[in-house]
């Protein structure tokens, strides 16, 4: 792995850290290197031989184009003074008080690695999962590889109106000659193309004006040529509050909701082989099962209840009914994991940070920064992470400006790099992760598919091996 000499520069810039290869952490380091303030040099890590985070590992295989965002990313990576740290582990392989030695500042972007739980009875029945496992399987995501899901189920349910939920459905749904196109994980595609899934039920605690999927991801259910979409007869027949708020107050995406659900309502049914309900006001109450093994859900119906700040809430009724199924995904939100030694609020399952500086015992880090989902809790699209990760490098920027301490780069402090060569950590730098790039693009060129992605970390590393000799 070639790496730019650091003794060399005149002035000393200062050494920079960011932990996490994703949206928040490219961003970050973008804005890093472009601003003039100051000379730096930033090293971003991350703890698979990929960069890219959830770009690569969440967005749905059929949406490609939201992943051009990473010709961006690649743009930012071509520039002096950024050296990528693939395989590189935060608490596995350095320490927060080895980044603290050899980083004058370090940003935190690791994002939110775990979901949000139900806790009903029954959650940890076989046929249970999160939706993030299933994204994770579909997507070849290594850390998933090994899932399994029971698609002989003919009913499968998703908790949670998102846009991930969608996702899901709108996979479980899609027709497979389409699916074959993309770049979904061969186990994934030869396990959908056998499922036997004919009715998804996507399910939200409240309302149609409350629900958190975007259009984008509505209007393509509607174009789903094996799939009918059906909603209850009644679902658009909204409460006063609702109609008040979709008058005065909401926004164009809500609207814009409100009227594709109009338009699902008024389709008349088309004898498809599938069918996508979206049902709206039920609370899952426990998931039932025989065996080990889901069998079916119990739902309770809810009905709005407008709160003191003027949201509007789910209030349970004492109306309940069940579901046969064997296959449940749970959607409701992630949840950031804390980091060795790094400050975390467990309640909000984010590192406490005032503007992105981080605050320990309720006292500001002077040299540590969040953003991204670790920052604010998981909210927004990719772009949503671009304001953010310039709020965290403007507060870093202010900080190092008016910080009486010299860069570390100008005394003995040596680089990572070695530090990491003497624990035997195996880096993937930018231009290896190119290698591994280019291993998938072409093989899945040669399928018709816009790249076939490795599945495994030690299957990436062979590759890059193997790829470094020729």
């Amino acid at each position: 792995m070639t790496q730019p000499d650091l003794s060399c520069s005149n002035p000393p810039h200062w050494r920079l850290a960011v932990i996490g290869a994703g949206p928040a952490g490219f961003y970050a380091v973008g804005e890093l290197l472009k601003q003039q303030e100051i000379p730096v040099k930033v090293d971003l890590f991350d703890r698979l031989p990929t960069p890219y985070g959830l770009v690569r590992g969440g967005v749905a295989p059929d949406h490609q184009k939201i992943k051009n965002v990473c010709k961006i990313f690649d743009r930012i990576a071509s520039q002096d003074h950024f050296r990528f740290f693939g395989n590189i582990e935060f608490g596995r392989d350095l320490t927060r008080k080895e980044m603290l030695e050899h980083y004058d500042a370090v940003l935190y972007t690791v994002g939110s690695r775990s979901d949000r739980r139900l806790g009903i009875p029954g959650e940890g029945l076989e046929g249970s999962h999160s939706a993030t496992e299933f994204v994770g399987w579909y997507n070849s995501h290594p850390d998933y590889r090994e899932k399994r899901f029971n698609l002989n189920s003919e009913q499968a349910v998703i908790i949670g109106m998102g846009n991930v939920a969608i996702d899901v459905a709108r996979i479980l749904s899609h027709r497979m000659e389409e699916l074959r196109q993309t770049d979904i994980s061969d186990q994934a595609f030869l396990a959908l193309d056998s499922s036997r899934v004919r009715d998804i039920w996507v399910i939200g605690r409240r309302g149609p004006v409350q629900a958190a999927f975007t259009p984008v991801e509505a209007r393509e259910l509607m174009h789903l040529p094996d799939t009918e979409v059906e909603l209850e007869a009644d679902a658009l027949n909204l409460d006063a509050s609702s109609k008040k708020f979709l008058q005065e107050e909401a926004g164009k995406d809500t609207r814009k909701n409100i009227e594709l659900l109009q338009g699902m309502l008024e389709t008349p049914p088309r004898g498809m082989k599938k069918r996508l309900h979206l049902l709206f006001l039920a609370s899952p109450v426990e998931i039932l099962g025989k065996d080990g093994r889901v069998t079916g859900i119990k739902l309770r119906r809810n009905r709005l209840l407008e709160k003191p700040d003027g949201s509007m809430g789910a209030e349970a009724t004492d109306q309940t009914f069940e579901l046969q199924t064997g296959l449940i995904f749970r959607s409701v939100g992630y949840r950031g994991e804390p980091l060795p030694d790094v400050p975390f609020d467990d309640t909000s399952g984010t590192i406490p940070n005032e503007a992105g500086q981080i605050l320990e015992n309720g006292k500001r880090c002077p040299k540590e920064f969040a953003a991204g989902w670790i920052k604010r809790g998981p909210s927004g699209v990719v772009g949503t992470n671009k304001p953010d990760a310039i709020e965290s490098v403007n507060r870093m920027l202010a900080t190092l400006n008016a910080s009486e301490s010299e860069p570390l780069e100008k005394g003995e402090v040596p680089d990572i790099l070695k530090l990491l060569q003497n624990k035997g950590a195996e880096v993937v730098s930018f231009s290896d992760w190119k290698l591994l790039e280019d291993y998938e693009t072409k093989a899945g060129e040669a399928e018709g598919r816009p790249r076939k992605k490795v599945g495994t970390v030690e299957e990436m590393l062979e590759v890059i091996r193997d790829r470094r000799q020729d």
